[in-house]
């Protein structure tokens, strides 16, 4: 994180234009942070969904939601996260971006008690991790070193109640069903042969 400095020029530019560059760099200061805390692995492990930017080799963005049951993203260590690459449509467009550019920021964040971390760092993917046979259902595991850890002010969060958790978030001694779209007329032939079985005849409960 010393390496990299925290705001570029364009960041300078809007700050010096709202007067903002001194709490922004306080800001930085007292916020911003190279290493996990306890505070912060206990919010991270108990979230069920997070939000995850890259960029391709030409730095074009990517956004894309990811969820799994509380404890799906585990702080390995004072600076890594591992989470599992779960199935979903084949296009790989966030761990295909991070093949090329492996810059990546993440966004937790709690909708019920208004609260988000973000983390920036970079990413690897791996199908050999030692970790993967802990994660049920996993095809790949994500690592991320972090290299910049700091909360967000939450005032803008619309407060919301979790209804329900997916039931095709894998766990331990449950097979999720199938996703309807994997059925549809549009998809079924071009699908990998491991997935020309059955369908979830009830899409989106």
């Amino acid at each position: 994180m010393a390496d990299v400095p925290i705001y570029h020029e364009g960041m300078r530019r809007l700050q010096d234009a709202r007067d903002t560059r001194r709490i922004a760099d306080r800001l930085s200061e007292v916020t911003l942070r190279p290493a996990f805390t306890d505070e912060d692995r206990a919010f991270i492990e108990g979230c069920p969904l997070f939000f995850v930017a890259t960029a391709d080799a030409e730095g074009r963005p990517d956004c894309s939601y990811k969820g799994g049951l509380p404890g799906f993203v585990r702080v390995v260590d004072a600076t890594t996260l591992a989470f599992p690459d779960y199935d979903g449509n084949g296009m790989y467009r966030s761990w295909g971006n991070v093949m090329v550019n492996p810059h990546v920021g993440l966004l937790f964040i709690d909708f019920e008690n208004p609260k988000r971390i973000r983390v920036n760092g970079t990413a690897t993917v791996h199908a050999d991790d030692p970790l993967l046979a802990l994660f049920e259902g996993a095809v790949f595991v994500v690592r991320v070193a972090a290299q910049a850890i700091f909360p967000n002010c939450p005032r803008y969060i619309h407060r919301m109640h979790l209804d329900a958790l997916s039931p095709y978030a894998p766990r331990p001694g449950y097979t999720p069903p199938v996703p309807a779209w994997k059925g549809f007329e549009a998809f079924r032939d071009h699908l990998p042969e491991r997935d020309r079985g059955g369908t979830d005849t009830k899409p989106g409960r």
